[in-house]
């Protein structure tokens, strides 16, 4: 339940849209329909504020003051009309004058409508507002093309239910993402609050996050960062490459472990793409060990060699600085032992 901030919370009875104030645009009505249903059946918190001085913008205002609530979250509020400025509807972009009062109706988070399944999850820290999970390599994060249930956020929803709808009804929970046969440490939020403490933190490379890749060849020089920009690939969709007009990207590597042709190496990527670090290395033309998508697959491994073994960020409500650290899995460190 959100907490109460000022006012008190109210259970609203919803009303039936006037259509004819919305005829020119049919995604208007549906909108409108959409939160008027929402009103009918979902409890929210008003909060109630007063400015205290003049040229600040509305939704700047709000997002200082509702430290637990996303700047996104807060537009979508404005927009759905969830905010009034001495009672009249305003946009985000509004600046305020003295002595102005702002009301915020918060609805809580729309239950995740996935469905919830008993999926072993190795659970590695958990309290009230955060949860940090190994993930197996072959459990995709959340439902997609393909796999459409038997996701993390599928065992999530079975274990811990009051995760549904935390972040949105798509990821729930979900801060940060691995690939399908990535293996490692993911941070689940289990509240609003502690979902937009750590995505800010990770939006500004707040996160340490490490990874044990092997790759194909010998690493030349043994330490670097790469840094190239990363986009979609024109002629498949499900893959990424090195893109000039792509999103700036930089992984930086240290060998740890030279074999005859292969080298174990420790990751930390700087930015956070997709298939960053497969991609990365695959440009350097030492793609990672069994990665079908940017090398090629090994009989003897059956997922590619790469895994999240260690994750440290600040915790969204004590402030301390945490660490959490993961093991080879049995399947990697079996295919080391085979080399040496």
């Amino acid at each position: 339940m959100a907490d109460i901030q000022s006012g008190g919370f109210v259970y609203r009875s919803g009303h039936d849209s006037d259509d004819r104030h919305f005829a020119f645009d049919a995604r208007r009505i549906e909108r409108a329909r959409a939160v008027a249903s929402n009103r009918r059946t979902r409890l929210v918190t008003l909060r109630k504020f007063r400015s205290k001085g003049s040229g600040v913008r509305l939704d700047s205002f709000l997002a200082d003051l509702c430290g637990d609530l996303s700047r996104t979250r807060i537009k979508r509020l404005i927009v759905d009309g969830e905010v009034t400025v001495d009672g009249s509807s305003s946009n985000a972009g509004y600046r305020l004058k003295t002595e102005q009062e702002v009301e915020i109706r918060v609805p809580d988070p729309i239950p995740s409508h996935m469905l919830p399944q008993d999926i072993p999850i190795d659970v590695v820290y958990e309290d009230d507002h955060i949860m940090v999970v190994d993930k197996p390599a072959g459990l995709p994060v959340h439902p997609g093309p393909g796999h459409p249930d038997t996701t993390l956020v599928n065992g999530l929803l079975g274990m811990r239910p009051n995760v549904g709808g935390v972040g949105g009804v798509m990821r729930p929970g979900l801060v940060h993402r691995l690939d399908m046969d990535t293996s490692g440490l993911m941070v689940v939020a289990k509240t609003d609050a502690a979902h937009s403490t750590l995505s800010a933190a990770l939006k500004n490379r707040k996160f340490d996050k490490r990874y044990t890749a092997l790759v194909a060849g010998i690493l030349t020089p043994k330490e670097a960062l790469i840094d190239a920009p990363i986009g979609r690939d024109p002629t498949n969709r499900k893959r990424m490459a090195l893109d000039d007009n792509g999103r700036a990207s930089q992984t930086a590597y240290s060998a740890v472990t030279i074999y005859a042709n292969k080298t174990l190496a420790d990751v930390k990527p700087v930015t956070g793409r997709t298939h960053q670090i497969r991609v990365h290395f695959a440009s350097i033309g030492h793609p990672v060990i069994g990665d079908e998508t940017y090398g090629r697959a090994d009989p003897n491994l059956g997922r590619h060699f790469l895994h999240a073994h260690r994750l440290g960020f600040q915790h969204p409500v004590t402030l301390e600085d945490v660490e959490f650290r993961s093991d080879l899995p049995v399947e990697l460190q079996a295919y080391l032992d085979e080399l040496e």
